[in-house]
């Protein structure tokens, strides 16, 4: 029976056994050649007395991680000839680079995951984490580490033959933001930055904001500071205050002042806050309305305002002078009449903190009333921004899923 899925590294200097339980000698490789969305195994290289055989994938009975075995006899065995087509996964994938489409170095292939699709065996998916290394020490119980699925990786050649593997920009920017900041902590400083360069902004910010607080300070640090105001002015005010917040002040300073007016005041208002209180975790960047807004016309504002505003779920409501009344939801408002105000749907007295509020009492906020946002206000009640849930993740969860986050 073949493996669902299994490694390589569980499958290199296995033994390999015949139908009459002899031992015929250990897997060195693994042959592929291309299939339909993905290169197939067509045979294991075995090698056997100083020699190096070839048994067609076709000819195993069993591939697992408990026994490798062979329908033939050590006396059937072929030797190994030269295949015509496609390349074998050791020799010239595993521990290569993989590069980006402009041929920069990204990462290593440290170990490889295969597994069934489509009713075929095939290369799944590359490891690139420390872990595949682990796991190919010999170590047992290696969670998985960070992997890049074959289908953000191509050949540049036709053929499989001569196989030199590349993430393409389209690739990069599908994959998310997470993966792609595991990536960014396991390569070089210099490596980083061509990688962060063949990225969108946008895609950048976001992968950028998932790393630990160490990591992303030092690598804003090291980028030209007009570089680094092009990323922050793409990334939530609140995101962009958490990265300027680890810089030292006069770097910081710097690249505010090369960030566009609108973008650089709103992060600086934000950076006045202590970032363990409510001020410190908002951002400024919420949908309100007045109170005689009707249903209608306030849909087609979320509409044409959703592809630039994080949380779009909550709308408040807002007197002349911008002091917070009420609150509804995306569902309300979509179950609601088009032609009715939104003061008769709003709930009045929503649950609010003060910009000075602890991020525990805010947290425990969100999980007693299982909020998705929370508004910040000041003692006049004047709507100052607000805290997504998102933001308060962290603080609930325990530290190991953070990391794990």
């Amino acid at each position: 029976m073949i493996a669902d899925n299994i490694y390589l590294s569980e499958l290199l200097n296995r033994p390999v056994f015949d139908r009459e339980g002899n031992e015929m000698g250990k897997v060195k490789d693994l042959h592929l050649i291309r299939g339909e969305t993905l290169p197939i195994v067509e045979g294991l290289y075995v090698q056997y007395l100083g020699g190096l055989n070839f048994i067609p994938l076709k000819e195993i009975v069993a591939l697992n991680k408990k026994v490798i075995s062979f329908q033939g006899t050590v006396t059937s065995l072929p030797l190994w000839q030269p295949q015509a087509e496609g390349i074998r996964i050791v020799k010239q994938i595993l521990d290569k680079q993989v590069v980006d489409i402009n041929g920069v170095k990204v990462v290593r292939v440290n170990d490889i995951r295969l597994g069934r699709v489509n009713g075929n065996f095939g290369l799944l998916a590359i490891d690139v984490s420390y872990r595949g290394l682990l796991r190919r020490l010999g170590i047992k119980k290696v969670k998985e580490g960070t992997t890049i699925p074959w289908q953000y990786l191509q050949p540049l050649e036709k053929g499989l033959d001569r196989l030199t593997l590349t993430i393409t920009q389209k690739g990069l920017s599908e994959m998310h933001p997470v993966d792609i900041a595991q990536i960014i902590a396991q390569v070089s400083m210099q490596e980083r930055s061509t990688f962060l360069n063949a990225l969108d902004k946008e895609t950048a910010g976001e992968a950028l904001h998932e790393l630990d607080e160490e990591t992303r300070a030092k690598i804003f640090d090291q980028m030209p500071p007009g570089e680094a105001a092009d990323v922050l002015e793409v990334m939530e005010p609140d995101e962009a205050a958490d990265v300027l917040g680890d810089l030292p002040e006069s770097h910081a300073q710097e690249i505010l002042n090369l960030m566009e007016k609108e973008e650089a005041a709103e992060v600086q208002e934000l950076l006045e806050h202590d970032e363990d209180t409510a001020g410190g975790l908002m951002t400024p960047d919420f949908i309100s309305f007045s109170r005689e807004t009707t249903v209608e016309e306030a849909l087609k504002v979320i509409r044409l305002l959703a592809p630039d505003v994080e949380m779009i779920y909550y709308s408040y409501i807002l007197n002349r002078e911008e002091q917070l009344e009420g609150v509804l939801s995306l569902k309300e408002l979509i179950m609601a009449s088009p032609a009715t105000p939104l003061e008769k749907i709003m709930k009045t007295n929503p649950k609010a903190v003060l910009p000075g509020t602890d991020k525990k009492e805010v947290a425990a906020m969100v999980s007693k009333y299982n909020l998705m946002a929370v508004p910040v206000v000041d003692e006049d009640k004047h709507l100052l921004g607000i805290i997504t849930v998102d933001d308060i993740v962290d603080i609930l969860l325990p530290t190991p899923l953070k990391k794990r986050r």
